[in-house]
């Protein structure tokens, strides 16, 4: 599809949707992925790796949703919670994931997809605060 943009002109908002394109291609399963793509770029922050497979601490294997290594070698791992999230079953099981996907060399921290959204800027405050590099919010809120 990428391709065939250049050839579509003149297309409206042609380099947002090659972008969006790009994410897609690269990993992201989500609109909440998507707007962690677009959180890094406003922000200066590298890209994350998306759907890592790992091994929790029961054995069981899982997909995170973006990872980034640190320059201290430890992995921050970013889990964005959908709105199934809030059903209470599906809450436990989240809860009881983060806990053992999170190791001394590992930090799993969660967000909720609204706060991509609408709070981009407090959640890269968050990230950067944790140790991943980038350009701090003027007013993270």
């Amino acid at each position: 599809m990428v391709e065939w943009v250049d050839l579509l002109r003149p297309l409206r908002r042609a380099k947002p949707f090659k972008r969006t394109l790009s994410d897609v291609g690269g990993g992201a399963h989500s609109g909440a992925e998507l707007d962690v793509a677009r959180m890094c770029r406003h922000f200066g922050l590298r890209r994350p790796t998306r759907q890592t497979p790992r091994v929790d601490a029961a054995g069981k294997r899982r997909w995170t949703d973006c990872e980034w290594e640190l320059s201290d070698g430890v992995t921050l791992v970013l889990e964005v919670d959908g709105a199934f999230h809030i059903e209470v079953r599906q809450w436990g099981d989240d809860l009881k994931r983060t806990r053992r996907l999170t190791s001394r060399s590992r930090i799993v921290v969660r967000c909720t997809a609204y706060e991509l959204r609408h709070e981009a800027a407090a959640v890269a405050a968050d990230l950067i605060a944790l140790g991943l590099e980038g350009r701090v919010p003027d007013d993270p809120a």
